[in-house]
């Protein structure tokens, strides 16, 4: 797996019963290597996977390598209530031919790193895919600070990557300092890219890029150029700010269905957007489009 470049964090797609359209998840993940993306991810925050079974975490699994086929690589989101059953999806997305994971600390239970750290390494010692770290104590109370990931990074030669998404971008020089070129590090924050290349980070986990995935990979692009005042980028911030919210996912799920690449089903807990939320959500999306460039 190789940590570089606009990869996705891929939505799941359901039908009006709520069940995992498959035909559409194979579409939508074929249509963003298209437009330049390196591989993806499934079954993240944004890919609701706290929603889906075990089985149907394996069925889209299954369902993105089959549609990806030689085009790029799969990396599978591993999160859960226990670390037994974290080990078992990473050894399960081994068996579907995907070609990475990415490590999420335990849902709910957030403790000392002696812990955490038993946990983590178990997922990296279940398999000897190639690991991506992530980190995001906004949304899971837990930080993986820059000291316990080299640590990580000495004892697992598997984990290869940190998605790093404290929204503090001293995080990503702090872990270059430590490391040097051990780790490849991503943005996981969307509007935080082109800032996070500035001081060196070699990739992005994005959000927006499910439905403007040609802006996505040109912006990226034009960071790694350091073309920070670029037309582009003043476009597109206001959608990339989409991401940072508690209902980005929601959010980016209207955005994908005004491209027509998507719908708004969520699967509760949440709930589509009404009232303000959906008509301020509208019209960013839809000023956006109106001044969509061109090319």
């Amino acid at each position: 797996m190789n940590w570089t470049g606009v990869i996705p964090a891929m939505t799941t797609a359901f039908r009006e019963d709520l069940s995992v359209d498959h035909d559409f998840v194979a579409r939508h993940a074929a249509w963003m290597v298209e437009a330049g993306c390196t591989g993806i991810v499934a079954l993240g925050s944004l890919g609701e996977g706290a929603t889906l079974t075990f089985e149907e975490k394996a069925a889209i699994l299954k369902t993105c390598v089959k549609a990806l086929g030689n085009g790029a690589p799969v990396a599978a989101g591993v999160s859960a209530l226990s670390t037994a059953e974290a080990v078992k999806l990473a050894k399960m997305a081994a068996d579907q031919g995907c070609q990475g994971l990415m490590v999420l600390p335990p849902y709910v239970y957030s403790t000392d790193w002696r812990e955490m750290k038993a946990h983590v390494v178990a997922i990296l010692r279940a398999t000897p895919l190639s690991c991506m770290l992530y980190n995001n104590p906004v949304a899971y109370k837990t930080d993986f600070l820059p000291e316990q990931i080299a640590e990580l990074a000495g004892e697992c030669a598997n984990l290869a990557a940190v998605k790093e998404s404290s929204a503090d971008v001293r995080r990503v020089t702090a872990l270059r300092s430590i490391l040097g070129n051990r780790l490849r590090i991503l943005v996981g924050v969307d509007d935080l890219i082109v800032e996070g290349v500035a001081v060196g980070a070699e990739g992005w986990i994005a959000g927006l890029v499910n439905a403007f995935p040609r802006e996505s990979v040109a912006l990226f692009t034009a960071a790694q150029r350091g073309q920070v005042t670029s037309k582009l980028y003043s476009w597109f911030l206001p959608l990339l700010r989409l991401d940072t919210v508690p209902k980005f996912v929601q959010m980016i799920k209207l955005a994908q269905a005004a491209v027509e690449m998507g719908n708004p089903r969520v699967r509760p807990p949440r709930l589509q957007l009404e009232g303000a939320e959906l008509r301020e959500t509208q019209a960013v999306i839809q000023t956006a489009l109106a001044h969509r460039p061109k090319g």
